[in-house]
């Protein structure tokens, strides 16, 4: 056999061609199933209660969640994690042959059912669901060389110019900035003030969400409009 290929290079030659053209064909047309993620499927449940501290959060937010989120299928365990930021974290690490896509959806759902559970405050700010790993892949440090610009307003930027775009790339979950500092008003109440008045904490945060409002309260010239009209005034207030 070795003599026969030996006598005739060409004939080699074109079988060898011939064995590798087959080779790489086959080997882009492999099935994605040879090559398992190695990792297991993780949901990333996450949620903000304002003003709350940790246990707070743990007792209102995160056990609520937990007890839903309990005996999904295919669920090996779960990892949660609540902060005095009024932030929780849920992690749900499921078996490897569990679909990931599924596995959201029966996340999402019994997520669903918790929310009317939850504290108003909770229920205003919603529960975020993502198919996401613990793991950081990148991370990014940003800074003013000539200190022209604070925190305040770095953080700002990075919000409203970098975090989209890296979302948008193929395979990053979720882009979160560390440290993250948004433009607020901090306001001190005199609880001696608000106690001779029959007030309490909550009064004043409803007034302050009524008198911030934002309601479109209509257009002037919209039909029916008289002949002539040409032009219509939106008013918001």
């Amino acid at each position: 056999m070795v003599n026969f290929f030996i006598k005739r290079p060409v004939f080699a030659t074109v079988t060898a061609l011939i064995i590798l053209l087959v080779g790489i064909i086959s080997m882009l047309n492999l099935p994605l199933a040879q090559f398992p993620n190695i990792a297991p499927p993780q949901i990333r449940v996450s949620a903000n209660y304002n003003g709350a501290n940790a246990a707070v959060v743990e007792n209102a937010v995160t056990n609520i969640l937990e007890r839903q989120i309990n005996g999904t299928p295919g669920l090996r365990y779960i990892t949660s994690n609540s902060s005095n930021s009024g932030t929780t974290g849920i992690t749900a690490t499921f078996d490897s042959d569990v679909n990931q896509d599924f596995a959201s959806v029966d996340i999402q759902n019994r997520v669903s059912i918790a929310e009317p559970q939850l504290p108003e405050e909770e229920q205003r700010n919603g529960v975020t669901v993502r198919q996401e790993s613990n793991d950081i892949l990148l991370g990014i440090g940003l800074y003013s060389e000539d200190e022209l610009y604070d925190n305040l307003f770095m953080s700002n930027y990075a919000d409203l110019y970098l975090v989209d775009p890296l979302k948008r790339i193929n395979g990053v979950a979720n882009v979160r900035i560390f440290g993250e500092r948004r433009y607020a008003m901090r306001m001190w109440l005199d609880t001696d003030k608000l106690a001779s008045r029959n007030l309490t904490t909550e009064d004043v945060v409803q007034a302050i969400r009524n008198q911030n409002i934002q309601v479109g309260a209509g257009k002037i010239g919209a039909e029916p409009a008289p002949a002539g009209q040409e032009f219509q005034l939106p008013f918001q207030f």
